[in-house]
């Protein structure tokens, strides 16, 4: 049960984190990390759980199952190895000019690595997983993965069918105290193991708080791990009731903890300096690098594909533009083509007092969410900035919520590059219709 509570949910922060554009961000991407491991780790724990299947057995003892549990372990890698290095790569090529023949050989991999699990003495799911694993390696992934889309999230509704029909409900009742218990680690627990290694390891309280909140809830894995020890006997059928239970907890309160992180943080925050080191080396180490002395003309808070974009442009209007975003390998890309850029968080006053605000007329934001936006907005109140503000607005109700801020000149990126295509498409038809019509050879 400790190993089940362990996994969380690769698919559920991945979307999660996806429709809040954080995926690319400093947190997002330390979080699919560790998430991407816990994957590898709970498909070798299914090989052992299984392999450990014989213990008890008569004529078996604890050295010779570990001995074969290894050799079946290292048997797997072998073959995973040379079926990736010399046979997928092949055969996907061939296949691939085929969308039709591609879909189908994905879906007949993945259960005949599946079934081959199964006879090695493994599991299926771990065979499944393998098969996933070998196709994410392949230069065709996202076009397996595309056309997969559809009967994966078909097959997974039945995935949960399955599951919910498996549940004794009759015993549920007396599981709730210890579910309740049990969830109220993996929320609250789980966040505060992973603040304390960041914070160890030189991340700022507020990397540490959005990442922790990631690992708050189990993995529809655990439910499979728990299931396949029900099924080798491991465990009574009471735990995959738990175990269900705790899931339903934890991925309903999570989601929605994720979807607020940043309101949660700004009133938690000064709560959290217990899980941040003096000086938090690590981003410090970005903070501080490539700094000149040059006065700004403009800060340019996020620089993603609009606002490094949008930074680059007035650089070259010999503009002197500071650019600002929370990702160290965003700054360090940008450093690289010779932008002025810094590592730093613009929701943060500590971090905006530290910039040169007092001489610069213009402060342009492409955050891209509007609670960042807002306390970049405080930020800026509270070292009393007096110049001018311009924010992006990625749809109509963040513009009109913008809109009622005095200060703020609301840009409006996909109206106004649709009025300019416009505009320069109108200039060409006038420009064709005005030229003489060439004679045909």
């Amino acid at each position: 049960m400790a190993v089940a509570l362990t996994f969380s949910s690769t698919i559920i922060i991945v979307k999660l984190l996806s429709d809040k554009r954080e995926l690319d961000s400093l947190h997002g991407r330390i979080a699919v990390g560790f998430l991407i491991v816990q994957d590898l780790a709970v498909v070798i724990a299914m090989m052992v759980m299984s392999g450990l299947g014989g213990m008890g057995e008569e004529g078996s003892s604890g050295g010779m199952l570990a001995l074969t549990l290894l050799a079946r372990l290292g048997g797997a890698v072998l073959l995973l190895y040379a079926l990736m290095r010399y046979v997928l790569p092949r055969i996907v090529d061939t296949l691939a000019r085929s969308q039709e023949l591609l879909l189908i050989f994905a879906i007949a991999w993945g259960t005949a690595l599946a079934a081959l699990g199964e006879t090695a003495g493994f599991s299926k799911e771990a065979g499944a997983f393998i098969a996933g694993f070998s196709l994410a390696s392949t230069a065709y992934r996202e076009a397996i993965s595309a056309r997969l889309a559809s009967i994966r999230d078909f097959l997974l509704l039945f995935f949960f069918i399955d599951l919910g029909s498996k549940l004794d409900f009759s015993t549920l009742g007396d599981e709730i105290g210890t579910a309740i218990v049990l969830s109220l680690f993996v929320l609250i627990g789980n966040p505060l193991i992973v603040m304390a290694i960041m914070g160890f390891m030189g991340y700022r309280k507020r990397t540490g708080f959005l990442a922790g909140l990631t690992v708050a809830q189990i993995s529809e894995f655990s439910i499979v791990f728990v299931a396949m020890g029900i099924s080798l006997g491991h465990v009574g059928n009471s735990a995959l009731g738990l175990t269900t239970l705790v899931g339903l907890i934890t991925i309903a309160l999570s989601s929605y903890m994720i979807l607020y992180s940043q309101h949660l943080y700004a009133w938690l925050a000064p709560w959290l300096g217990l899980f941040e080191r003096r000086h938090p080396f690590r981003e410090l180490a970005v903070e501080h690098a490539h700094r000149d002395g040059v006065r700004p003309d403009v800060i340019v808070f996020g620089l993603g594909r609009y606002g490094s974009r949008l930074a680059h442009a007035l650089k070259q209007q010999d503009i002197q533009v500071l650019g600002v975003d929370f990702d160290p390998e965003v700054v360090r890309a940008q450093q690289n083509h010779g932008m002025n850029a810094h590592f730093g968080d613009g929701e943060a006053p500590d971090f905006v007092e530290s910039l040169p605000l007092k001489d610069v007329p213009w402060v342009v934001s492409s955050l891209p969410d509007q609670a960042s936006n807002q306390a970049l907005l405080h930020a800026l109140t509270l070292n009393h900035f007096k110049g001018h503000i311009a924010i992006v607005a990625r749809d109509e109700t963040e513009a009109e919520h913008l809109a009622n801020h005095a200060r703020v000149e609301v840009i409006h990126p996909f109206n106004q590059a649709a009025d300019f295509a416009a505009l320069d498409l109108a200039a060409r038809i006038a420009s064709a219709e005005l030229s003489p019509a060439k004679e045909p050879p």
